[in-house]
């Protein structure tokens, strides 16, 4: 499967964006009670924000197929819960409900995330902080390269803290980064 990104538009994207972050599947991201508002709203303030950004990754006809945000850690979600590294880039994705499941979709997902991320020479490193009890989540992240280091407590969920270098993602995936 191959991907294109683009960056998101809160208001163009805020009906689509507000019918994945409020599905039942995207619990994790807790914005199960975010109206379409809250949601215009969040990602409004992404995009004014120099250390957080939010894209659609596309399929190959164009169609927005899933969502990613990275952000620098010294600035968002970690600041204080673990020392960064120059090079550090943190990470979320979320795949959109669906009826027909394609099998290695979300797998196809991150996997395009990280190389996506790993196209900028600046990024050593991708940390992601997934809830403790996301065992989906961290079964997919160990399949493209994250280790994890431990667990740390977040203001809204305990999370397990992983890294993933460069190198990690080529060892897993064979995908050059």
């Amino acid at each position: 499967m191959t991907f294109t990104f683009r960056a998101l538009d809160p208001l163009k994207d805020g009906e689509l964006l507000h019918s994945w972050v409020t599905h039942p599947k995207a619990a994790f991201w807790m914005m199960q009670d975010a109206s379409l508002v809250d949601v215009e709203r969040a990602y409004m303030e992404i995009a004014a924000d120099e250390h957080h950004h939010a894209l659609l990754g596309l399929d190959r006809y164009g169609v927005p197929a899933f969502l990613m945000e990275y952000y620098d850690p010294r600035h968002r979600e970690l600041v204080g819960l673990y020392e960064p590294l120059p090079g550090d880039v943190g990470m979320h994705f979320l795949t959109p409900p669906t009826d027909t499941p394609v099998h290695g979709f979300t797998r196809a997902v991150i996997t395009a995330v990280m190389a996506h991320l790993f196209e900028d020479p600046a990024t050593e490193r991708v940390v992601v902080e997934p809830d403790v009890s996301n065992k989906a989540v961290h079964a997919l992240n160990e399949a493209v390269g994250f280790v994890p280091e431990r667990e740390i407590q977040k203001p809204e969920k305990k999370a397990l803290l992983s890294f993933c270098t460069r190198e990690q993602f080529l060892a897993a995936t064979g995908v050059p980064a």
